[in-house]
């Protein structure tokens, strides 16, 4: 990991602006709107910036400069640096000139929630905690549970106690304390906050929530360097709270900020599921604010009724000429087996809403040819492996080779004697 540049940082009020010192706060005393971390980067020489990641380490820590921390963090996972693998075979099949998947399912517990707990985790020790906490959907129980106990920490996972069974296996094996509520995610969250007033406990995405979002600005920095330091002209990422959505702009703004890239923001194209898409309906409808809904949907690790940066989500997709659109469980399960099949992906459910929404913009003719197009694929298929049984079929044979002809060559050269 490469030593720390000083970047003044402190936390602001998206709101009203009011500055507060870089603490375990999250809301503003004056007009409770959310906290997040401020940087003054003016110290920064983008060419000698440049150098110094170039030199850095294969993981989020070579972005060190832009991140919240004084000192340098110690980081036995190393999260990031995750693959942006070029689709041309999913690009020609949806009519796109220019089409990349970034695959966070590389990360070490197969999502990128690994880089925002990375972050969170690592404020939580600078600020002297020795118990770390969430509320989750799956994936960040699965992070908070395998850093934490990388790093001797103790921890509680709040989850809602009919999540997948693969996402509670994956985090129970890690000796944290799994709690899961009768109840939805929001229902989670709120008890989560109530705990993190009255608890010494770091909760990564409540107390800790600015320094936890500020990870997923890593996946900005990843894919316009791994462009040779340009910019995408579109992305589509999955929307749940919001948040990843709005720190992948913040990370694009920042570097364009101090002449790392050139160009104009990207356009920004929000995928929610129908069974839980406020931000989409509110989107559709004009609305500045997200109304509740209560989650229905093979989508689980994106059913947050009430996100938080909801509004934030609404007002980028529309400064930056985007949009926010809502799939079926049905159009997901389809759009997993494309990944699949076009680049040897496997996405949960969360990836199926994006690669669901992407073949929808092109669809709609929303993609110009000459677009540079970037989708986020943020967890791995294995998580939610109940969205994809009895998608296809097995053949099951005899051993030999007659029942091998007749049972799979035959029934396959028929098909394609009835095609041709």
């Amino acid at each position: 990991m490469t030593a720390k540049a000083t970047s003044n940082q402190v936390l602001r009020c998206r709101e009203c602006r009011t500055e507060y010192p870089s603490e375990a706060l999250f809301v503003c005393e004056h007009c409770f709107g959310p906290l997040e971390v401020g940087y003054d980067f003016s110290h920064l020489d983008a060419a000698e910036t440049r150098r110094k990641i170039q030199a850095g380490p294969n993981s989020i820590w070579r972005y060190a400069d832009f991140l919240p921390f004084t000192g340098r963090p110690r980081d036995p996972v190393q999260p990031g640096f995750t693959p942006l693998v070029k689709a041309d075979r999913l690009a020609e099949r949806l009519g796109i000139g220019e089409l990349y998947v970034k695959n966070d399912a590389a990360n070490p517990t197969h999502s990128f929630k690994d880089r925002v707990v990375a972050v969170a985790l690592a404020k939580a020790i600078e600020l002297g905690f020795e118990t770390v906490a969430c509320a989750s959907t799956g994936n960040l129980a699965n992070s908070v549970a395998a850093q934490a106990a990388a790093n001797g920490l103790d921890s509680y996972v709040f989850v809602p106690s009919n999540l997948e069974e693969q996402k509670l296996l994956a985090t129970g094996v890690y000796g944290t304390e799994l709690v899961g509520v009768d109840g939805n995610y929001d229902d989670v969250n709120r008890l989560c906050t109530e705990l993190a007033q009255s608890r010494p406990w770091a909760f990564v995405n409540v107390n800790l929530r600015p320094y936890y979002a500020e990870g997923s600005k890593t996946l900005a920095y990843e894919t316009a360097e791994q462009l040779g330091f340009e910019l995408p002209d579109r992305v589509v990422s999955p929307i749940a709270s919001g948040s990843l959505f709005t720190k992948i702009a913040k990370g694009f703004g920042e570097w364009l900020d101090i002449g790392l890239l050139e160009g104009e923001l990207p356009v920004f194209n929000g995928a929610q599921a129908a069974g839980c898409g406020p931000v989409a309906t509110a989107f559709e409808n004009g609305w500045e604010v997200c109304k509740p809904q209560r989650p229905d949907t093979i989508a689980k690790s994106l059913a947050i009724g009430d996100p938080a940066d909801g509004p934030y989500a609404l007002e980028l997709a529309r400064r930056s000429g985007g949009g926010i659109d809502q799939v079926s469980d049905d159009e997901i399960r389809d759009a997993i087996r494309l990944l699949a099949e076009t680049t040897g992906i496997f996405t949960e459910t969360a990836g199926g809403v994006t690669i669901a929404t992407l073949r929808k913009l092109a669809e709609r003719g929303d993609i110009d040819p000459s677009e540079r197009v970037v989708a986020y694929i943020t967890g791995e298929g294995l998580k939610t492996l109940d969205a994809t049984r009895d998608s296809f079929e097995m053949h099951v044979i005899e051993p030999n080779m007659g029942s091998f002809e007749e049972t799979v060559e035959a029934p396959r050269e028929a098909v394609g004697s009835r095609a041709g």
